[in-house]
């Protein structure tokens, strides 16, 4: 476990890009308390609005609760959320259009939940490097049920900048979070709004957290 002022200097000497205003912390195994996010130097959170899947007892920061996200935002921290619930071979969007309308369902339920705004988004994860064939049969799908349920401005997409660039070509949400798994190295999609730069390197308050570059001022913040 990295201590808190390790974690902070940890966290500033993070990748950074020229255009960043500022960092976001993602993480699922555990809640972390706002002072100890704003002390690691971030602005903020990315937090699950789903649900633990079977075997994933480790995940104690899913879903984010009501107390947790008062913590966050009556301390200044922005909050945006995201929904994953599979991964791999029980991956959400490999259910197409069904899943897309489930996924979102649970999803909208557990953003209320924990106080989220009607009108904030919620990123739909696809957390994979999939082929064009998967992205219109299954991906493009998906987005488009969740779409259907929470509306076009409040769907976002956590993708790579491939996946980005089509499902922007096609329409589908309008946040974009990208990750790093099948985009080329270095480069960020000009449609992103955050990115994720660094996965599974760091501790803060004891809790394994990934770090985003937010790159738009609008990317989803609840407020």
């Amino acid at each position: 476990m990295l201590g808190l002022g390790i974690a902070a200097a940890s966290l500033c000497a993070a990748p950074a890009s020229a255009g960043s205003l500022g960092t976001l912390l993602d993480y699922s195994a555990g809640v972390i308390p706002a002072s100890q996010i704003r002390a690691a130097g971030a602005v903020g959170a990315i937090r699950y609005v789903s649900d633990r899947r079977p075997g994933g007892t480790w995940m104690l920061g899913k879903p984010i609760q009501l107390g947790e996200a008062r913590d966050l935002s009556s301390n200044g921290l922005k909050i945006v959320s995201c929904y994953q619930f599979g991964k791999g071979s029980t991956s959400d969007w490999l259910g197409g259009a069904a899943a897309g309308v489930q996924h979102a369902q649970r999803g909208m339920e557990l953003h209320a939940a924990a106080g989220g705004p009607a009108g904030a988004p919620i990123y739909a994860s696809i957390d994979d490097d999939p082929s064009y064939e998967q992205y219109k049969n299954q991906v493009m799908p998906y987005l488009r049920s969740w779409e259907s349920v929470i509306g076009h401005q409040r769907t976002g997409v956590y993708a790579n900048s491939k996946t980005i660039d089509w499902a922007v070509h096609d329409g589908l949400g309008s946040y974009f979070w990208q990750h790093n798994w099948g985009s080329p190295k270095g480069f960020t999609h000009p449609a992103a709004n955050l990115h994720q730069v660094e996965i599974d390197k760091r501790k803060v308050g004891g809790v394994g957290v990934d770090i985003n570059e937010i790159l738009k001022p609008q990317f989803g913040q609840w407020a």
